[in-house]
């Protein structure tokens, strides 16, 4: 039985088919169009490439950061053939009509899809995810090079060197990630020069109750600890050897309570302090431990949370690293770079960069709680490899 030809319904542009499978459920096209109209960049004329389809290809830039923007274009359109038929080719725009589609679009839509839907996507159900009723979550930050222009340089800096300067400037971001899933959430970017906790003080806003947040000793401060705090979150952050943590009450599991403060002056006045509790602990047998480590946290009953369950649980926060791993070496790949050339649109490759991360663990959550596995136990290689070899078949079907 001869097959109806397929083709595309009448008044229908191409560019009406272009989404991203699991990219394009993760951002559903609505989403899209809602945020690009709140943001003012809704395309107000008919283009080869509309706003709603650069949101997108800004995310599959992700996918093939080893190949030419010109050849992701086509890898989003190889899936069209088949409605237009044998005789009809695709049209790819040009390498400066892509750049000129990316800068009409700007960061700025990205970076808002970005905030409004990138979360923590564990359930009850998810291995990994939860310490009794806490959700764990961890923070950290890392830097990426950026393509070597004077734009970027002056916008981003470069490091040092042992001689003279860096190959590349750097960006410098700064992340939550929810432990189970690996999923980033609430990151923020800025200059390598920034600092990780500047960068922090935005990222904690995304803390909510319920959540309980692992974090390095180089966070701890009383600004961003008490403002950690205010979002209702739990902390279990480590502190330097150094901090002043006098005993107050020592608790049945070893640990004890203590009072930090926000300067000397109200230290010495016993002033607006905050009661925290110190778990103190060695790892003996451990080649270059360290003599003593300290954690602060603001969970203050031990039997909500013994001492020793949580030493043990703070080497979670080791997840950020693997997630941040994934990221920058799998995702984008090693010894590569961001490609864009100017600020902006380092800031729009950078938030679809983690736009991609995030579609592609909810597949891998949704796998894993299908399959009632840990996600840890699927491969973050192999899945990326999947979507890259399904994209073009995902691309014909529409939103």
């Amino acid at each position: 039985m001869a097959r109806t030809p397929a083709g595309l319904p009448e008044g229908t542009r191409i560019t009406d088919y272009i989404t991203l499978g699991v990219i394009a459920k993760t951002f559903p096209l609505p989403k899209v169009h809602e945020v690009l109209q709140a943001t003012g960049k809704a395309s107000q004329r008919q283009r080869a490439l509309p706003a709603h389809v650069v949101v997108y290809y800004v995310i599959a830039l992700a996918l093939y950061m080893s190949v030419s923007t010109r050849e992701v274009l086509r890898c989003l359109l190889e899936g069209l053939q088949w409605l237009m038929g044998p005789r009809e080719r695709v049209r790819v725009a040009g390498k400066s009509a892509i750049s000129q589609a990316r800068s009409r679009l700007g960061a700025e839509p990205i970076e808002r899809l970005h905030n409004e839907l990138v979360r923590p996507i564990a359930e009850t159900a998810t291995r990994g995810a939860w310490y009794r009723r806490w959700r764990l979550v961890s923070l950290d930050g890392s830097t990426l090079d950026v393509a070597d222009t004077q734009e970027n340089e002056q916008a981003f800096g470069r490091p040092k060197a042992a001689r003279g300067r860096s190959a590349y400037p750097q960006i410098r971001f700064v992340s939550l990630v929810e432990n189970g899933t690996h999923v980033l959430f609430g990151s923020r970017m800025g200059g390598y020069h920034t600092s990780e906790v500047a960068l922090a003080r935005h990222v904690v806003e995304s803390l909510r109750p319920g959540m309980l947040c692992l974090a390095d000793r180089c966070f701890f401060s009383w600004p961003l600890w008490t403002q950690a705090c205010a979002t209702g979150a739990d902390l279990l952050w480590r502190v330097k050897a150094s901090a002043r943590l006098p005993c107050i009450r020592r608790l049945s599991d070893g640990s004890y309570l203590s009072k930090i403060y926000p300067n000397a002056y109200a230290r010495q006045k016993d002033r607006g302090g905050v009661m925290v509790r110190v778990i103190e602990y060695t790892l003996d047998g451990v080649p270059g431990a360290e003599d003593v480590y300290r954690l602060v946290t603001t969970i203050l009953d031990p039997e909500d949370a013994p001492a020793e369950e949580l030493a043990a649980l703070y080497q979670e926060r080791w997840e950020i690293e693997t997630a941040l791993d994934e990221l920058k070496t799998h995702l984008r790949g090693a010894r590569i770079v961001l490609r864009s050339k100017t600020p902006e649109l380092v800031r729009q490759e950078f938030f679809g960069f983690l736009m991609a991360h995030f579609a592609i663990r909810g597949l891998m959550h949704e796998a894993a709680r299908k399959g009632d596995v840990d996600p840890d136990e699927l491969s973050f290689v192999h899945t990326v490899r999947v979507v890259r070899r399904r994209l073009p078949a995902f691309v014909a079907t529409p939103p």
